[in-house]
């Protein structure tokens, strides 16, 4: 079970709610499914409760000018976690004058006008700038305006800086060699080792890490594409997403620093653990990817290589996105077998949906493609997609509306899902908002994931038609 609550906040009062937010535990010990809130009037026993899927919450139908005590719970698939410590908070009085409330307005006022003459300064700024190369000149305003706008956080790539370095030195920290002691290596990627570390900085504990190693002899391109991915990393910020702590820049060899991710891969974990998950830990884990995905498309990031291979996971099978923008970085040179070259650059055939292998349009929609993908490696325990079929055979089989049969004991709103993020029309298929939305009712609704297909999953097997729709399939089960 979760870990408790630690505190909570009051956003705003009326007279008959309560606004709350609330930070979530620090020890989730798996997916969040949802936060209870319990509330009662001082002096009075009787409570009441709410629920929340998010970490805020707005109580209503409350009495005017009365102190309520609030307490908040997470509960994960393992139960509920304990109550944070309980909160007083008043709701206002309703003769509360217009006068008290202008504080309010004209700070409110200020702060859009404000806003206003910002952006007239950046329209002009950007009309006076006589730069080449317009999709240099829409970055550069993008992140002018993003300065000017709190909490709209958008990804800016790293190869639209002129020299890449500054993108490093911006987005990612600078760590002191002194800091960084390499232990042992774990695994080795394109541009060198992983190693497992630690890191001991100045004023905090000591904390293992993952350490990625820039190959001797390498080329400056080799670097700044090494470096690059450190400047993407470093633009997030998401308990699905792997975490930068930082890099060094000015040691032999490179280093980036990240958080070390005890089962590693997902797909090998799964593979040495085969057979020994429940299904609604299983989706857990999607639901955690999915989260990690959905907060990258809403910073318009484009991850171009989401496999089970590239998700990380913990010692609490948190799931984490990792990998970022390797296929882009990868050149005709290198012997992985798991990416083909297809007009002027790596891709993970397997994964990727067909308009990115014919066109390279990568959108958040062909993400969703190989985000079915990986839903169908991980209820497979890490079975190969496709098997022993050669990439071109699997672009053939695509092509002529092949699709992937269901793994064995599959759910059958799992397989619809998944067939779902395979349409051919990329418009058709999901946005990551909505299967989140999906996999958490699938949690809520543990029934609806013993109904299972009756087909066995093997190279032989029909292809799918996409004949139920899963919001049918899940009402029938509910």
């Amino acid at each position: 079970a979760p870990s408790a609550v630690p505190t909570v906040h009051l956003m705003r009062s009326t007279s008959d709610t309560l606004s709350l937010s609330w930070l979530p535990p620090e020890k989730p010990n798996g997916v969040i499914l949802d936060y209870e809130i319990k509330y009662h009037e001082r002096g009075q026993a009787l409570s009441h409760t709410v629920t929340s899927q998010h970490s805020s919450s707005k109580v209503e139908g409350l009495r005017a000018a009365t102190p309520y005590a609030v307490q908040v719970r997470a509960r994960t698939v393992a139960g509920y976690g304990r109550y944070s410590n309980p909160m007083d908070f008043s709701t206002s009085n309703p003769q509360k004058s217009v006068q008290d409330q202008l504080p309010l307005i004209i700070g409110s006022a200020s702060a859009g006008l404000v806003v206003i003459v910002a952006l007239v300064v950046i329209a002009v700024v950007c009309l006076k700038k006589q730069r080449s190369g317009s999709e240099l000149e829409y970055t550069e305003k993008l992140q002018q305006y993003s300065k000017f706008s709190p909490g709209v956080k958008v990804y800016i790539d790293p190869f639209t800086y002129e020299d890449p370095n500054d993108a490093v030195h911006e987005f990612a920290k600078e760590i002191d060699i002194s800091c960084v002691k390499i232990e042992e290596v774990i695994g080795a990627g394109e541009f060198g080792e992983v190693c497992r570390g630690r890191l001991k900085q100045p004023g905090r504990r000591e904390m293992v890490v993952a350490i990625k190693t820039l190959k001797a002899g390498y080329t400056e391109r080799q670097r700044r594409d090494f470096l690059a991915e450190a400047s993407i990393m470093g633009q997030f910020d998401h308990p699905n997403v792997i975490r930068l702590d930082g890099v060094l820049t000015r040691s032999c060899p490179v280093l980036i620093i990240t958080e070390f991710m005890e089962n590693g891969a997902l797909d090998s974990f799964l593979r040495l653990n085969d057979g020994r998950f429940t299904m609604t830990q299983l989706v857990g884990m999607l639901r955690g990817i999915t989260a990690g995905m959905k907060y990258l498309s809403d910073m318009n990031y484009v991850h171009r290589d989401l496999a089970a291979r590239n998700i990380l996971v913990n010692s609490n099978l948190v799931c984490k996105v990792s990998d970022f923008g390797l296929s882009r970085f990868l050149d005709d040179t290198s012997a992985d077998p798991t990416y083909t070259s297809s007009l002027g650059g790596k891709i993970p055939i397997r994964w990727t949906a067909p308009e990115a292998i014919a066109f390279r349009k990568f959108t958040s929609a062909s993400d969703v493609w190989s985000y079915g993908i990986v839903m169908w490696e991980v209820v497979s325990y890490g079975e190969r997609p496709y098997w022993d079929m050669s990439n071109q055979d699997v672009m053939t089989a695509v092509e002529q509306d092949y699709r992937l049969p269901p793994p064995m004991d599959c759910p059958m709103v799992l397989h619809q899902l998944m067939l779902e993020c395979w349409m051919k029309e990329r418009n058709l298929r999901p946005k990551f908002s909505h299967i989140v939305s999906t996999l958490d009712k699938l949690l809520r609704n543990a029934a609806s994931l013993k109904v299972v297909t009756s087909t066995y999953s093997g190279q032989s097997s029909a292809s799918f038609s996409l004949t139920i729709p899963l919001e049918v399939l899940m009402l029938t089960y509910s």
